[in-house]
């Protein structure tokens, strides 16, 4: 309902506004009915109203003052309306000055009263449209800004945009949030997609003023659903608390609204905003070795990558054949050094943190494997592939099944690294794209057509484009979208429908990051 003071010294002439029209039926509520100038101006430094309809001559202080009032201290934005029974030119001339939108004389006639309160309902509405797309747009220049950040791409320019755009202390993280919904394979990605639209807004209403620090879509995975939080120390500070205790009470709250289990993945913490690559980075490790670990609600850098701790026992030979085995890609021997590892962690007692510091050993050993085959290797692509080859319910249970048949993938994985992919390959991906762009396409199901490994794929896609597979699927489908908004008169939730997205509002979100404005206002300036 839109909020309307009427304003008159005259009381029969203010009943009888409240009379004349059904205003609930038009959207509005008269929420107050002063007798001057003077009064309503006390009132509106408290209260917010859309509509204020004032007499032009009353006691006290005029409509016309009370009109210069507002639009001089800036008390209120609502719409004026004059009523007068005088029709001199003058006192006309002196509202349109302060921005009145209509002069009405007495009597007011209902049509005259319906036509007007129309016309402010219209305005009112195509404001509010254009205030959410103003807001969307900033949201998602400011995404842009913190995602460069996040990647360790960013210049002097980003890095203050967003230190002026969110408060920022000393002591941040990045938490990467997500549930453990699961679709079938027919929905899954508009399935998804509203639960992590869901689970954005559920953390935007628990954040409140910080709001901007969380981030929608951050993952480089088109397959993942995640939320990203910049959490700095001020947040805790605050409440007098510390970081993990507002960080479980925010999941718990969370898990709540969106009745089903909430994960927190927690990056290092690093000194400032500058450096939240590093945190952004951990948290990625994080999340991949996840089913290394015992199965936990939030899971922190700092305890979780525990190698070097004093007391535990390193398998060194153990690990280190393994290594060379999957090195080689000695398919043949890599079950029975598997075992062996296995023997040797037993005979130390399988405890978990001595799982622990093996097994993250040996992972950061396979990462500086891949990384030693190519400079340009793509860190984050070899985490995702060793989170896309975890272990169904973890190695810290005892199953040796799981270990083995990653390192056998992760050998073959290296093995493509060597070797020499043609190019074809990559122009191949690239057709499909253009013909099967408003499909639910992945690298997962592309590398399963041309028999190569997905991560890698993915990898040697972003050295001949630029970019992910993910954003140049993005890049294409938002290219087709503009030029469909030039040449037809389509309704924007239709188009995005035709270029492959289910969600609008994901559509125009994506749709300002690329073009820098709104489908509507890209419409009206193109044409």
């Amino acid at each position: 309902m839109l909020r309307v003071l009427l304003v008159d010294d005259e009381p029969f002439i203010a009943q009888g506004l409240t009379k004349l029209v059904n205003w609930r039926q038009e959207g509005y509520e008269v929420v107050a009915i002063m007798s001057n100038g003077k009064e309503a101006l006390e009132y509106l430094k408290s209260n917010q109203v859309d509509l204020i309809i004032a007499d032009i001559k009353m006691p006290v202080m005029s409509g016309l003052e009370l009109l210069e009032e507002i639009r001089k201290h800036n008390i209120s934005e609502a719409h004026f309306i004059v009523l007068s029974g005088y029709g001199d030119f003058v006192y006309a001339q002196q509202a349109i000055k302060y921005n009145c939108l209509e002069y009405v004389l007495k009597p007011v006639e209902k049509d005259k009263l319906l036509e007007i309160l129309r016309k402010v309902a219209h305005m009112s509405e195509s404001a509010r449209v254009d205030k959410e797309n103003q807001k969307k747009a900033e949201q998602a220049y400011l995404a842009r800004n913190v995602i460069s950040l996040l990647i360790g791409k960013f210049d002097n320019m980003n890095l203050e945009y967003v230190k002026n755009h969110m408060q920022i202390s000393k002591g941040v993280r990045y938490v990467d949030i997500e549930t453990d919904i699961v679709a079938s394979e027919d929905e899954e990605d508009s399935v998804m997609r509203a639960n992590q639209r869901q689970l954005y807004q559920n953390c935007v209403n628990q954040l409140k003023e910080d709001s901007s620090h969380i981030i929608f879509d951050v993952s480089y995975d088109e397959k993942s659903y995640d939320i990203g939080f910049i959490y700095c120390d001020y947040m805790a500070e605050q409440r007098n608390i510390q970081d993990t205790e507002y960080l479980s009470i925010l999941r718990e709250q969370l898990q709540k609204l969106m009745n089903q289990s909430v994960y927190m993945y927690v990056g290092k913490k690093v000194a400032n905003i500058a450096m939240i690559a590093k945190s952004y980075s951990t948290a990625c490790i994080l999340k991949s070795l996840e089913a290394f670990h015992t199965k936990k609600n939030i899971y922190y850098y700092e305890e979780e990558i525990q190698v070097g701790n004093s007391g535990v026992l390193l398998c060194k030979k153990g690990l280190d054949e393994l290594v060379e085995c999957i090195e080689r890609n000695e398919q043949e021997r890599i079950p029975d050094c598997v075992e062996k590892l296995y023997s040797e962690m037993k005979k130390l007692g399988f405890q978990s943190d001595v799982v622990n510091l093996n097994i993250n050993y040996l992972l950061f050993q396979l990462i500086h494997l891949a990384s030693e085959q190519d400079d340009d290797v793509n860190q984050d692509e070899i985490l995702r592939f060793i989170s896309e080859s975890s272990f169904e319910e973890g190695i810290a249970r005892g199953s040796s099944i799981h270990m083995t048949r990653f390192a056998c993938e992760y050998a073959d994985y290296l093995s493509q690294l060597r070797g020499k992919i043609s190019t074809n390959i990559v122009q191949q991906v690239e057709r499909e794209i253009r013909l099967h762009y408003t499909e639910n396409i992945s690298l997962k199901d592309l590398g399963q057509k041309f028999f190569v490994n997905s991560s890698y794929l993915g990898q040697i896609f972003k050295r001949k484009y630029g970019q992910s597979f993910k954003d140049y699927v993005c890049s294409y489908r938002i290219e087709e979208a503009a030029k469909m908004l030039i040449t037809t008169d389509q309704k924007i939730h239709l188009i995005a429908e035709a270029v492959g997205y289910k969600d609008s509002d994901y559509f125009i979100t994506k749709f300002i990051e690329i073009k820098g404005c709104t489908p509507s206002k890209y419409r009206r300036s193109e044409r």
